[in-house]
């Protein structure tokens, strides 16, 4: 009989030991590559929407917050600081890019981030049609704007007070569209870029209107003196020394901090990393499992079929025949599980990365590196390698004539 049809007929003899073999197996794989794609996705978009900013400059609080507001914006701000100590700080002559930005409006949901031309040279952004901003009101959107709210070139769109869609407050000046960044894959796409001035102008007009009524000569002749504000400042370095004291020197004689984005993102995988291996394990241990099972179902093969065993050794098949057999048993075991395996990954990411995208509006979803699955799928044979070894090792002891002798 062809080698293939008696694997077949008995993977089919035994659909309760297969089923078990191929679920166990599968899930381990798909939790496996799931996480490790999931990490490497997660990461890979954090690290490269940091671009090349060094330093960020912002109000005092926690300094990871003020890198997730003020680099990857998908935080809360932790407040204002004053636009001319900001730029006091640019004229040393170790800083390479400055960059001050100013934020907290939104239009449904896409931040509207006010700054100055040098910062899109913090992402290499290339503006794909139109302009860039050059006046109060002119805005250039990032390409996941455009292509999800539809907009297009000469369009105009009205700001709403906070970072969120459903905001009820929104402002009365217009925005017009001048520009349309290309897809840079970084936190470029869901950002509106506008000047500085339009952030100030939007919302001096709106802090006019309030006080028209009562107070409109004083307050117009307050708001002369009054100082500018901005959010916070990406810098960049002309090198490591820059790095090595500006910190400090901001932390210590100034009212605002400084936060280095990267230091700040090591950290925060190094907490979310205790999650990772929490589940990797838990991935590892099912592997496991699913190496007894399918060695206890292998194994169960060979002592049950015993008798049949010895007849084909009788009828001159060697002891590598009947061993590839069943190897091939658990190899088919193996390519379904991975099969299946990477199938419910791809789907339970899919499902992962919708949630993701709709909190970060972002499609944050990268392929696993090569080498990381290369050496997930080769620990995976490995394990399964020594199932199948122990479970042929009793064949090279099998006794032939008392096996037949006993059956008969």
């Amino acid at each position: 009989m062809n080698t293939w049809k008696i694997v077949l007929r008995n993977l089919k003899n035994k659909p309760l030991y297969t089923f078990l073999s191929v679920f166990s197996l599968s899930i381990s794989i798909a939790l496996l590559l799931g996480v490790l794609q999931l990490d490497a996705s997660v990461q890979n978009q954090f690290k490269n929407s940091l671009g090349d900013v060094d330093l960020v400059v912002g109000a005092k609080g926690s300094p990871l917050q003020l890198v997730l507001s003020s680099v990857l914006h998908v935080d809360n701000p932790t407040g204002n600081i004053s636009y001319p100590e900001a730029i006091k700080l640019t004229r040393n002559p170790l800083i390479k890019n400055a960059a001050p930005i100013s934020y907290g409006d939104n239009y449904k949901g896409y931040r509207i981030v006010g700054t100055t031309p040098a910062f899109d040279s913090f992402y290499a952004a290339e503006i794909a049609t139109g302009t860039s901003p050059k006046t109060s009101m002119e805005a250039v959107i990032g390409s996941e704007v455009a292509q999800k709210l539809g907009l297009q070139l000469g369009d105009t769109f009205k700001s709403a007070h906070g970072l969120t869609d459903g905001a009820i407050e929104e402002h009365d000046a217009e925005f017009k569209v001048v520009g349309i960044y290309k897809k840079s894959y970084k936190v470029l796409d869901r950002l509106i870029i506008t000047t500085l001035e339009s952030i100030w102008d939007v919302h001096d007009h709106e802090e006019h209107e309030v006080h028209e009524e009562h107070e409109e000569h004083e307050h117009e002749e307050a708001h002369q003196h009054e100082a500018k504000e901005v959010t916070s400042l990406l810098l960049s370095f002309r090198s490591p020394v820059g790095l090595l004291t500006t910190p400090r020197m901001i932390n210590e004689q100034t009212n605002m901090q400084a936060a280095l984005p990267r230091f700040e993102l090591d950290r925060l995988f190094k907490f979310t990393g205790i999650g990772i291996q929490a589940i990797s394990w838990i991935a590892y241990i099912i592997l496991i499992i699913s190496c007894i099972t399918i060695f206890i179902s292998l194994y169960k093969m060979v002592k049950e079929r015993a008798f049949d065993l010895a007849l084909m050794r009788t009828y001159g098949a060697s002891n590598l025949k009947i061993s590839t057999i069943i190897a091939l048993e658990g190899i088919c075991i193996v390519v379904l599980s991975l099969l299946i395996g990477f199938a419910l990954s791809q789907l339970g990411l899919h499902f992962v990365f919708t949630i993701l995208k709709s909190s970060l509006q972002q499609d944050i979803m990268s392929t696993l590196p090569l080498q990381s699955f290369l050496y997930t799928v080769i620990l995976i044979l490995a394990v399964i390698l020594i199932g199948i070894t122990m479970a042929i090792v009793p064949l090279f002891k099998m006794n032939i004539s008392k096996i037949l002798s006993d059956e008969k």
